[in-house]
Protein backbone atom coordinates (compact mmCIF):
# COMPACT_ATOMS: atom_id res chain seq x y z
CA UNK A 1 0.00 0.00 0.00
CA UNK A 2 1.61 3.09 -1.11
CA UNK A 3 1.35 6.08 1.28
CA UNK A 4 -1.08 8.48 -0.66
CA UNK A 5 -3.57 5.30 -0.58
CA UNK A 6 -3.31 5.14 3.23
CA UNK A 7 -3.41 8.64 3.59
CA UNK A 8 -6.98 8.63 2.14
CA UNK A 9 -8.32 5.81 3.81
CA UNK A 10 -7.43 6.96 7.45
CA UNK A 11 -8.69 10.47 6.18
CA UNK A 12 -11.92 9.46 5.21
CA UNK A 13 -11.71 7.43 8.49
CA UNK A 14 -11.26 10.84 10.08
CA UNK A 15 -14.93 11.97 11.48
CA UNK A 16 -16.55 10.41 14.27
CA UNK A 17 -19.70 9.81 11.74
CA UNK A 18 -17.90 8.28 9.13
CA UNK A 19 -16.19 5.76 11.63
CA UNK A 20 -19.56 5.32 13.07
CA UNK A 21 -21.07 3.92 9.65
CA UNK A 22 -17.71 2.33 8.82
CA UNK A 23 -17.77 0.63 12.86
CA UNK A 24 -21.34 -0.63 11.52
CA UNK A 25 -20.86 -2.39 8.47
CA UNK A 26 -17.72 -3.86 10.03
CA UNK A 27 -19.98 -5.32 12.89
CA UNK A 28 -22.89 -6.06 10.01
CA UNK A 29 -20.21 -8.85 8.32
CA UNK A 30 -20.73 -9.67 4.99
CA UNK A 31 -23.86 -9.67 4.07
CA UNK A 32 -23.74 -5.85 4.48
CA UNK A 33 -26.55 -3.04 5.21
CA UNK A 34 -28.96 -1.00 3.14
CA UNK A 35 -29.05 2.34 3.70
CA UNK A 36 -32.11 2.68 5.83
CA UNK A 37 -30.38 -0.17 7.93
CA UNK A 38 -26.98 2.45 8.49
CA UNK A 39 -29.53 5.07 9.26
CA UNK A 40 -31.71 2.92 12.00
CA UNK A 41 -28.27 2.15 13.76
CA UNK A 42 -26.40 5.25 13.66
CA UNK A 43 -29.02 8.29 14.02
CA UNK A 44 -27.50 10.03 10.96
CA UNK A 45 -30.07 11.69 8.89
CA UNK A 46 -30.41 10.17 5.24
CA UNK A 47 -28.22 13.07 3.10
CA UNK A 48 -25.63 13.27 5.82
CA UNK A 49 -25.15 9.20 5.58
CA UNK A 50 -25.19 9.49 1.67
CA UNK A 51 -22.79 12.41 2.10
CA UNK A 52 -20.24 10.14 4.26
CA UNK A 53 -21.48 6.62 2.79
CA UNK A 54 -20.05 8.31 -0.91
CA UNK A 55 -16.50 9.50 0.80
CA UNK A 56 -16.19 5.84 2.04
CA UNK A 57 -16.66 4.40 -0.96
CA UNK A 58 -14.27 6.89 -2.45
CA UNK A 59 -11.60 5.90 -0.44
CA UNK A 60 -12.27 2.35 -1.15
CA UNK A 61 -12.90 1.74 2.40
CA UNK A 62 -16.49 0.14 1.87
CA UNK A 63 -18.28 -1.51 -1.44
CA UNK A 64 -21.56 -0.70 -2.81
CA UNK A 65 -23.60 -2.93 -4.87
CA UNK A 66 -26.90 -2.51 -6.35
CA UNK A 67 -29.78 -5.41 -5.90
CA UNK A 68 -32.73 -4.25 -7.59
CA UNK A 69 -33.63 -0.51 -6.48
CA UNK A 70 -31.85 -2.00 -3.08
CA UNK A 71 -27.94 -0.91 -2.49
CA UNK A 72 -26.01 -3.07 -0.24
CA UNK A 73 -22.71 -1.11 1.52
CA UNK A 74 -20.40 -3.35 3.43
CA UNK A 75 -16.80 -3.20 4.85
CA UNK A 76 -13.98 -4.11 2.71
CA UNK A 77 -12.28 -6.05 4.65
CA UNK A 78 -9.12 -6.55 2.33
CA UNK A 79 -8.77 -3.07 1.91
CA UNK A 80 -8.98 -2.54 6.10
CA UNK A 81 -6.56 -5.56 6.36
CA UNK A 82 -4.03 -3.37 4.16
CA UNK A 83 -4.08 0.03 6.15
CA UNK A 84 -3.97 -1.61 9.57
CA UNK A 85 -1.06 -3.55 8.02
CA UNK A 86 0.35 -0.22 6.59
CA UNK A 87 0.52 1.24 9.91
CA UNK A 88 1.48 -1.70 11.99
CA UNK A 89 3.96 -2.72 9.47
CA UNK A 90 6.98 -0.68 11.25
CA UNK A 91 5.84 -1.35 15.18
CA UNK A 92 8.68 -0.74 17.72
CA UNK A 93 10.94 -0.33 14.79
CA UNK A 94 12.69 2.97 16.22
CA UNK A 95 12.61 1.22 19.89
CA UNK A 96 15.34 2.30 21.93
CA UNK A 97 16.21 -0.67 24.57
CA UNK A 98 16.50 0.23 27.96
CA UNK A 99 19.79 0.11 29.19
CA UNK A 100 19.79 -1.16 33.01
CA UNK A 101 21.36 1.23 35.31
CA UNK A 102 24.53 0.11 37.01
CA UNK A 103 23.69 0.34 40.96
CA UNK A 104 25.85 2.78 42.43
CA UNK A 105 25.21 1.68 45.57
Amino acid sequence: MEWEQAAGGFAAMGSEARLAVLRCLVRAGDGGLMVQDIRDRTGIAPSTLAHHLKLLAGAGLILQRKDGRSTYNTADYDQLKQLAGFILSECCADDVPIREVANDG
